[in-house]
């Protein structure tokens, strides 16, 4: 392979300001439990995704805030979440660990 056929560039790591922010507020709309809510319960306090044994993490700055579902019981399996939203199915994990 010649090397003037080379990519130059590194693979984007997800670690631009603008686009990470623009997410978190987009991405905020989205939650399950908002704790100004009327109906929102205090046992749900406890119970948030960034505590789940089936919680990501993402990698780069939106990791300190969002992860991935991988609980197949949970409505959100499959889909990023804040780590401070939460669902039915959370299972806590067994070390106690957040985030």
């Amino acid at each position: 392979m010649n090397d003037d056929h080379r990519m130059t560039t590194k693979p984007w790591t997800g670690d631009d300001e603008r686009h990470n922010d623009a997410c978190h507020h987009r991405w905020l709309k989205d939650r399950n439990r908002q704790t100004n809510e009327p109906n929102y319960s205090e046992n749900w306090y406890d119970e948030q995704c960034g505590g789940c044994t089936f919680w990501i993490a993402l990698h780069g700055r939106l990791g300190a805030d969002y992860g991935v579902c991988s609980n197949p019981a949970s409505a959100f399996d499959a889909r990023v979440r804040f780590e401070h939203d939460g669902c039915d199915a959370h299972t806590e994990r067994d070390d106690g660990s957040f985030g």
